[in-house]
């Protein structure tokens, strides 16, 4: 009898597939660096993809001096502002918030979808760890979006006065995102995949296709399971919701960092976003989410190496 191989249907790298609870991913764990202080997070929207034209630069490539076409997204990354600082607490539980110290400088559009508290709360003196609360200013976009997005930022620094004075000092500014992060090379992503709805075996799992005379169904599994344990195993594919899944995306490389939307913005727009208005960076290849979805870019925590390259063209054709 010939031997059978029947590989296992959909990965279990990543279990249970939980739907997200917002459409703004989290982020649990900060990469802290202690050669100074900075911001350790930026958020920005997707708008959409194009290609780009560059030469290769490197020493050592095999495609030196070699034109390649190389995909990227476009990420709009409007200013953002401070709206607090958070000062946590170790517990056995924890990080445990305590305190929070609001900024002076709100803008009035955040105070319609925000309740503020008006009583004054002094900076404590004895804190584990401290975070910067901002918001985006999505009205500065073109997308109709009019909530703000609210996220906490982690901060690195030597020691917690040093993160303190420099979170201070961002209470009344705009933080932009080539401030921070003009020679970055490379952002790990947070995002929110696209929701794919109620699908099947076939596209959920990549369950194959039975024959035309199979029984009662094509484009499904042939069994749940066996009789005896008496119950279905998580492992079983079945249909269900699909999609809109927290994903994360290491070693994104960065292939441009500017404020100048006439050297991107395509003839029309990008299609279901429209025109950049404001500062923008360009990744390559594709990240999880759609058009006009919160992305939330932080420094990449593996160490790898790019490639040098020298940018030639950047396509402005129409996407319709």
């Amino acid at each position: 009898m010939a031997n059978i191989h029947h590989p296992r249907r959909g990965s279990l790298q990543i279990w249970p597939r939980v739907r997200a609870k917002r459409h703004i991913a989290r982020i649990r764990t900060w990469h802290t660096d202690s050669s100074d202080s900075k911001l350790l997070a930026f958020i920005g929207y997707k708008a959409g993809m194009t290609h780009l034209i560059v030469r290769d630069t490197s020493p050592h490539s095999m495609y030196k001096n070699d034109d390649l076409f190389i995909p990227a997204t476009v990420i709009e990354c409007p200013p953002l502002r401070a709206l607090s600082l958070c000062f946590y607490k170790k517990t056995y539980d924890g990080l445990k918030l305590f305190s929070e110290v609001s900024s002076k400088s709100i803008t009035k559009e955040l105070k319609k979808h925000i309740k503020l508290t008006k009583k004054e709360v002094k900076e404590p003196e004895n804190f584990d760890e401290i975070r910067l609360k901002v918001y985006t200013q999505p009205y500065l976009l073109g997308i109709g979006k009019k909530k703000a997005d609210i996220i906490e930022i982690g901060i690195s620094g030597k020691d917690n006065k040093e993160k303190l004075n420099f979170a201070k000092s961002l209470l009344e500014k705009e933080i932009k995102i080539q401030d921070f992060f003009k020679d970055q090379k490379f952002f790990d992503v947070h995002s929110v995949t696209k929701g794919k709805g109620f699908q099947g075996t076939v596209k959920r799992y990549g369950v194959k296709i039975r024959q035309h005379k199979a029984e009662k169904t094509k484009r499904g599994i042939g069994t749940l399971g066996s009789w005896h344990p008496n119950k279905v195993q998580f492992q079983v594919a079945q249909a269900g919701k699909m999609g809109y899944h927290q994903r994360t995306e290491y070693n994104k490389q960065t292939l441009l960092i500017d404020s100048d939307p006439k050297k991107i913005n395509p003839k029309s727009g990008f299609l279901h976003y429209g025109l950049i208005k404001n500062d923008y960076i360009l990744l390559k290849g594709s990240i999880p989410g759609s058009s006009k979805r919160p992305i939330i870019l932080t420094p990449n925590i593996r160490r790898r190496q790019g490639f040098d390259y020298q940018i030639k063209l950047i396509n402005l054709d129409s996407k319709q």
